[in-house]
């Protein structure tokens, strides 16, 4: 059987290449893409069977630039659907080039990562590398690659050990983040019109090892919708919160991005998590069907298993 082709943001050693690794395992071909656009459109158009992407980070919240390719509001990416979710530690590291005479954070005047990383890293950075130059990059990966590219001795990459082990970098101090818990979570996509997906599931794919979620009880499920509303209507968006507890969906999240259709009007995202029953099975449907009388472009982008562990009472 052909490998499970999975894309990601690159370059390789990205966190984004971390989570692939983590969540499909080393058997499937990993192919890096330039873009988050570039990810989508290689689902959109067949060339990988899963997106593995960023949508939310504990510290820093949202990554919007996602959270736009998933509001389509120019139609590309029709039959990307979300179907699974993976959870990934972030631990970031200061590193240098190997094989420094005397590495020494002291000796550091220029410093390298990618914009998210510095929120995530405030507290050290303002005790132990204040003042110093920033550059932003288009990822951690990036940033370690530059450092091991360059000749001198005064330059420093903000990245995981993942990457510093791929570059050939020296840690010069590790487990810099703010919070120790600090986690990104990621989305799996898939076109809902491959054959092929809809052979192997993403649960059938996924490395073992991914499953964060041992329940004795069955796995809840989360559900991504989005809409618009009416601005001008009194309690739109009232009324179209109140369907999904009618159905008795536990809102996770909502967030909001511009419609681009006309000024002030936005996107909403609302994920919400629900115990799969018998009685609840066709829920989603019947959410949607009472959505659409309310909203405007509603769109069902996808219902997974939750993978973040939780409890029942």
């Amino acid at each position: 059987m052909e490998p499970i082709r999975v894309t990601f943001l690159g370059p390789a050693a990205s966190f984004s290449h971390q989570a692939a690794v983590e969540c499909f395992g080393s058997s499937a071909e990993l192919s890096p893409r330039l873009s988050f656009a570039d990810a989508f459109a290689a689902v959109q158009q067949g060339e990988a069977d899963y997106a593995i992407i960023p949508v939310e980070n504990s510290t820093n919240g949202s990554v919007v630039q996602n959270l736009d390719l998933l509001a389509d509001r120019y139609g590309l990416y029709e039959d990307v659907n979300v179907c699974g979710e993976h959870y990934l530690t972030v631990h970031h590291c200061l590193l240098v080039r190997k094989g420094l005479s005397q590495p020494d954070i002291r000796s550091i005047t220029k410093l390298y990562t990618h914009p998210q990383a510095w929120g995530q890293c405030e507290n050290f950075l303002a005790k132990f590398l204040k003042g110093i130059e920033r550059q932003d990059v288009s990822s951690t990966s990036k940033a370690a690659e530059t450092v091991s590219l360059e000749t001198g001795e005064h330059s420093g990459a903000i990245a995981s050990r993942f990457a510093a082990d791929y570059h050939g970098l020296d840690v010069l101090s590790e487990n810099i983040e703010d919070k120790a818990d600090n986690t990104t979570r990621f989305l799996v996509l898939r076109n809902t019109k491959s054959e092929r997906t809809a052979r192997l599931s993403f649960d059938a794919v996924k490395a073992p090892s991914a499953n964060l979620n041992p329940r004795l009880t069955p796995s809840a499920e989360k559900t991504l919708i989005s809409f618009r509303i009416r601005q001008d209507f009194p309690g739109a968006l009232a009324d179209a919160l109140l369907i999904f507890k009618d159905f008795g969906m536990n809102l996770t999240s909502i967030n909001t991005r511009p419609s681009q259709r006309r000024a002030w009007q936005y996107v909403f995202f609302v994920e919400c998590q629900q115990f799969p029953t018998d009685q609840n099975s066709q829920g989603v449907t019947r959410i949607l069907d009472k959505m659409q009388q309310v909203t405007e472009g509603c769109r069902h982008l996808g219902t997974w298993k939750d993978q973040l562990p939780t409890s029942r009472v």
